[in-house]
C-alpha cells in the first residue's frame, strides 16, 4: 500500500472503524456458513479506497452521520458482491494474495454469497428509506452488468475501438466509482445537479482507475494479479487498441492469428507486450489517463475550500500513482 493511502487511511482512523462497525452489522445472519464466509472476506480487506470516496465526498458537506456510513457500506456490499462473482466467471482462485472464496468453499457457494451481499446493499437502503441512494446503487449494478456483458460481446475482436473501450469500463469499473462519489453527496441531501457532479467526478476517477489496471497487465512486479492476464484472456485494453491502430497490417494480423488460439504461449504474450513498448502503446495510455485525473480534479475543485479536502485530491492521485 502506497505511503500516501496509509497515511489518509490513519487520518480517518475514527471514521473507518464506524464504517466497518456498519458494514459488520449489515451482513450479520443466522446461517453458520454465511457467517463463516463473511468472517473471511472481513478479515481480508482491501485498501478500502471506494468507501473512503464516499466518506470523502460526503464529508464535503458537513459532518459525517449515519447515512454517510450507510453510503459506504452499501457500496461495500456491492463492490465485495462483484469480486464474489468475478472470481467465479474469470475461474480466479487468488484475491489480493489470498484464496477467493470460490477457492475455498466453491462457486456455488460464491455466487450465492454474492447475490446475498449484493441484497442486503439494497435493504440497507430500503430499511432506512434511503431511495434516494436505493437509485444511484441500483443505476450502478445495471451499469456493470452491461459492461461486463458488452466486453464478453466484444471478446477476442480487434476491431473495437477507443469509444466501445470506454463504453465497456464506464459500465464495468467507472459506474462503481461514480456511485461512491453520488453517494457521498446524496448521504448529505444534496440537490440532482450537485449529485450528477459528484457522479462525472467519480466516473472520470473510476476510468482513469481501469486503465492503471490496464498499464499493470504489461508490468513487471507483483501488483497482486497474475501479469498479462488481459491478455491470456484476449482481453482488448487501451495500450493494445492503440498499438493495433499504428502498427503495420503484417503486425496486426500477426496478433489476430494469435489471439484466433484457443491459448496463448508466453512467448507470443511477450511479442505482444513488445509490439505495444516499440508502438508507446503504454505511454499514450497514460496521458490519457493522466487527462482524465486532471478533468476529474476540475470538477471536484469548486467544493474545495479548505487545506483538509486535499485528502480527496490525494486519493484521486494515488487512483493513478499506485504501485497495484
Amino acid at each position: 500500500m502506497s505511503n500516501r493511502i496509509a497515511q489518509i487511511k490513519k487520518k480517518y482512523t475514527t471514521e473507518l472503524a464506524l464504517f466497518e462497525k456498519e458494514f459488520k452489522h449489515s451482513t450479520r445472519t443466522n446461517v453458520s456458513l454465511l457467517d463463516t464466509v463473511m468472517g473471511y472476506v472481513i478479515k481480508r480487506k482491501g485498501k478500502q479506497v471506494r468507501p473512503l470516496f464516499v466518506l470523502l465526498c460526503a464529508q464535503l458537506f458537513g459532518e459525517l452521520d449515519a447515512k454517510s456510513y450507510r453510503a459506504a457500506s452499501m457500496v461495500e456490499l456491492l463492490h465485495t458482491a462483484t469480486l464474489a462473482h468475478d472470481d467465479v466467471v474469470d475461474n480466479s482462485y487468488q484475491r489480493r494474495g489470498f484464496f477467493s472464496i470460490n477457492a475455498l468453499w466453491k462457486n456455488k457457494i460464491a455466487v450465492l454469497v454474492g447475490d446475498y451481499l449484493l441484497s442486503r446493499g439494497l435493504l440497507l437502503a430500503i430499511d432506512n428509506k434511503d431511495y434516494d441512494m436505493l437509485d444511484i446503487m441500483s443505476h450502478a449494478v445495471k451499469a456493470m452488468s452491461e459492461g461486463e456483458l458488452l466486453q464478453l460481446e466484444k471478446a477476442r475482436r480487434l476491431d473495437i475501438t477507443e469509444e466501445v473501450y470506454f463504453s465497456i469500463i464506464d459500465g464495468k469499473t467507472a459506474s462503481l466509482i461514480s456511485s461512491c462519489c453520488a453517494l457521498g453527496a446524496a448521504s448529505k441531501n444534496q440537490d440532482q445537479l450537485v449529485i450528477d457532479q459528484f457522479a462525472m467526478f467519480g466516473t472520470k476517477v473510476g476510468l482513469a482507475f481501469q486503465i492503471k489496471d490496464d498499464i499493470f497487465d504489461y508490468g513487471t512486479s507483483d501488483i497482486g494479479k497474475p501479469l498479462a492476464i488481459d491478455l491470456k484472456e484476449k482481453k482488448m485494453t487501451l495500450p493494445l487498441i492503440y498499438t493495433l491502430n499504428n502498427c503495420t497490417n503484417t503486425e496486426r494480423k500477426k496478433v489476430t492469428k494469435t489471439f484466433k488460439k484457443k491459448t496463448i504461449t508466453k512467448d507470443e504474450i511477450n511479442a505482444i507486450i513488445a509490439l505495444v513498448n516499440q508502438y508507446g502503446g503504454i505511454p499514450y495510455a497514460e496521458k490519457k489517463m493522466f487527462e482524465l485525473r486532471d478533468e476529474a480534479k476540475q470538477i471536484i475543485a469548486p467544493y474545495l475550500t479548505d487545506a483538509s479536502n486535499s485528502d480527496l485530491l490525494d486519493l484521486v492521485d494515488f487512483v493513478v500513482n499506485r504501485s497495484k
